[in-house]
Parts: structure tokens; C-alpha cells; sequence
């Protein structure tokens, strides 16, 4: 084999490495090796040596009978240091603790990873009916007041190439015309926050805004909130804070 036939090897291998990686990081449990072959369509042989050396080095394991594989220790490893080295989470968690407090409800920070947004921090209601999210968590951008802030700070032209024409449905309340969602965007624009009505979870609101530290925006902050909960006089105390919240944000990252 010449040398640039082992460096295209050598290569392949890497991205058949990040791309099963990012299969377990999607479908979380565990599974076969003939689930996993037809879901990436490695050759099987290929497959169980690659997922040998990753379980040996503790990026993948195995059940008790060593027939079955899932995501490995040393992934949340990396997933934690990414948020541990990240400059914005950093600078917000004095935001988000006192968003928190104003509001009594759910906070989160997320980051928008292609069409997907992905959790970064969570801040949990103080009440005891609260949602549940953790941090890492992967939600379809147009079904989260989060991913409709972030793509409302693109042009339509630009969600219009992100999005497929029918995005897929979350809940009963999602969107899934692309064209009905732009219009969507547009109001966003103009009040400067976005709403999840039960788009993403049944009885449950949330109110998202971009953070403009970065232009287009990649991250934004939310409140979420049980509808059952959520009276006029507080969604406006939410929306007032978050505002507040973007503003102090924003001086906090004006620097990165």
C-alpha cells in the first residue's frame, strides 16, 4: 500500500469512528452487531474490529453477553469537558442562577448543532411539577422555543435550505410546514423572543431568546413552564426576565 493510499485509509477509519460514535450518541441502549451493521452499512467484519479496539478503549461497552453495545464511558468524559472548557456556559451560569430565582421555573442554554439544538445547562423549577431536561439533550430545532429564536436570527433562505419542506412531527402542536414556520420567524423577529405551544411536550410552554454575541446567533436561552401554570401577569414576568437575562449575557460575552 503506498502512502497515500494508508493516509486515505487511515482517514476512512477515522470518519467510520466519529460516524458510529455519533449512531450511539443518537440511539441510546444498547444493540446488536447486526442492528448497528445495517444502520451504518459497514462491512461486518470491519464493524466488530472497530467496535472491539473503541470497547477496549472504553468509548463503547458491552452488555453481560458481549453481543450487545452502547455509547462508552469515555464519551461523557469529552461531553463534560466540552462543557467545562466552554467560555459562554462559563459566563452564564451567574445569569442563568439568577434567572432561575426571578422566575421559579425551568431555565436552559442550548446551541443550535445543524437543524438540532443541544442542551449545554439546565437549571431546574423550584416547583414540583417541573420538566425535566438534562444536559447534552438533542431537540429538533423547530419544535423548541430555543431552535425557533436561532433560526429566526437566519433569512428564510437560509432555514428554507436547513429545513425540509414537512419537518418531522414532535408533538401534536409541532409545526411541520416549513413555510408556516417562516412565517413564524418573521414575528419572532419583530418581539425579539420565540413560543413553544406544546410543540415539543404536551402541557408544557417555553420562551426562548437568541443570545447576540455571535451574529448569526448559535445559542439562546429558555424558560419553560407547565401551561397550567402559566397566568398572563407570569409569562410576562418570564419574558421581562429573559430579556433582562439576554442583556446581562450579552455584556458578560461581549469579550469572546
Amino acid at each position: 500500500m503506498s502512502g497515500t493510499e494508508a493516509q486515505g485509509a487511515q482517514v476512512k477509519s477515522a470518519v467510520r469512528t466519529v460516524e458510529l460514535l455519533e449512531f450511539f450518541a443518537h440511539r441510546p441502549g444498547m444493540h446488536t452487531l447486526a442492528g448497528v451493521q445495517e444502520a451504518v452499512g459497514y462491512p461486518k467484519s470491519s464493524l466488530y474490529m472497530l467496535l472491539r479496539t473503541l470497547t477496549d478503549l472504553g468509548w463503547v461497552e458491552t452488555d453481560a453477553t458481549g453481543t450487545r453495545y452502547g455509547i462508552g464511558v469515555r464519551a461523557l468524559l469529552v461531553g463534560s469537558s466540552y462543557i467545562d472548557s466552554d467560555e459562554v456556559v462559563t459566563a452564564a451560569r451567574p445569569v442563568l442562577d439568577r434567572l432561575a430565582e426571578e422566575t421559579t421555573e425551568t431555565i436552559h442554554l442550548a446551541r443550535l448543532d445543524g437543524t438540532d439544538v443541544v442542551y449545554l445547562a439546565t437549571r431546574q423549577s423550584q416547583h414540583y411539577l417541573r420538566p425535566f431536561a438534562r444536559v447534552g439533550r438533542r431537540l429538533p430545532a423547530h419544535s423548541t422555543s430555543l431552535g425557533k429564536a436561532l433560526l429566526a436570527a437566519r433569512s428564510d433562505e437560509e432555514v428554507r435550505a436547513m429545513l425540509p419542506p414537512h419537518p418531522a412531527r414532535v408533538a401534536d402542536n409541532t409545526l411541520t410546514d416549513r413555510e408556516a414556520l417562516i412565517e413564524e420567524l418573521h414575528l419572532v423577529r419583530e418581539q425579539g423572543y420565540a413560543v413553544d405551544r406544546e410543540e415539543n411536550t404536551l402541557g408544557l410552554r417555553c420562551f426562548g431568546i437568541a443570545l447576540p454575541y455571535r451574529t448569526p446567533a448559535r445559542d439562546a436561552i429558555s424558560c419553560s413552564v407547565p401551561a397550567a401554570r402559566l397566568t398572563p401577569a407570569h409569562e410576562q414576568r418570564i419574558k421581562t426576565a429573559l430579556f433582562d437575562a439576554r442583556d446581562r449575557l450579552a455584556h458578560a460575552t461581549r469579550a469572546l
